[in-house]
């Protein structure tokens, strides 16, 4: 049963942002499949979230418990992010791609919530994912076309979050796109063909 989904938006544009705009689409789908579910939004163009610093890391890494203690305060946004993605059967991640890679104010989310001992850990057959069972939708918006020719082996986004989801436990994941944002031949159909996208994901319950 999906208890609660997580909505994670990375765009600072606003209203005139295309991921934010697909993902309003899709958590429109959500509430109609999931409407007991509880929804949480982390918006980080709003939340600013402090990239990771030497007392969190420590507070998030270091073996030493009196080490951990005397930088705990450091670790309460880390551990509140990473309390909400545990608690989620489900996660959404919108964000845009700058650059062909992601926005640092996703990548400060994604460091504060990879932690060992919480969402993965060493084991002796190596990394062990602790946030199995959940599944995520991933809204990327871009300029260009990545997901077919010349420009595909430029896409650092789609293969880093499926592969940061992965170590972390997380396998089932689909992709919305919005692409084309920045080619006039194909910039009026980049919504529609997103919206169909949205409309043909399987929501079985995680």
């Amino acid at each position: 049963m999906t208890k609660q989904i997580l909505v994670v938006s990375a765009s600072p544009r606003g209203s005139e942002s295309a991921s934010r705009t697909i993902a309003q689409k899709l958590d429109a789908r959500l509430r109609k499949e999931f409407p007991d579910a509880q929804y949480v939004y982390r918006d980080l163009a709003e939340d600013h979230l402090p990239h990771l610093d030497g007392s969190t890391l420590k507070a998030i890494t270091s073996q030493d418990a009196k080490e951990v203690e005397e930088n705990r305060e450091a670790a309460r946004l880390s551990d509140k992010l990473t309390a909400e993605l545990l608690a989620s059967d489900l996660v959404v991640i919108a964000t845009p791609m700058w650059n062909f890679g992601i926005p640092s104010l996703l990548k400060a989310w994604i460091d504060l919530v990879v932690r060992p001992g919480r969402t993965f850990r060493y084991a002796e057959a190596g990394v062990e994912g602790l946030a199995r069972g959940k599944k995520a939708i991933l809204v990327i918006a871009s300029g260009g076309v990545f997901t077919d020719g010349p420009w595909k082996p430029w896409d650092y986004v789609d293969p880093y979050l499926r592969q940061i989801l992965k170590f972390i436990g997380i396998e089932d994941v689909q992709t919305v796109r919005v692409e084309g944002l920045n080619v006039p031949p194909l910039v009026a159909a980049a919504i529609p063909n997103a919206e169909r996208a949205i409309s043909e994901l399987a929501l079985a319950e995680a």
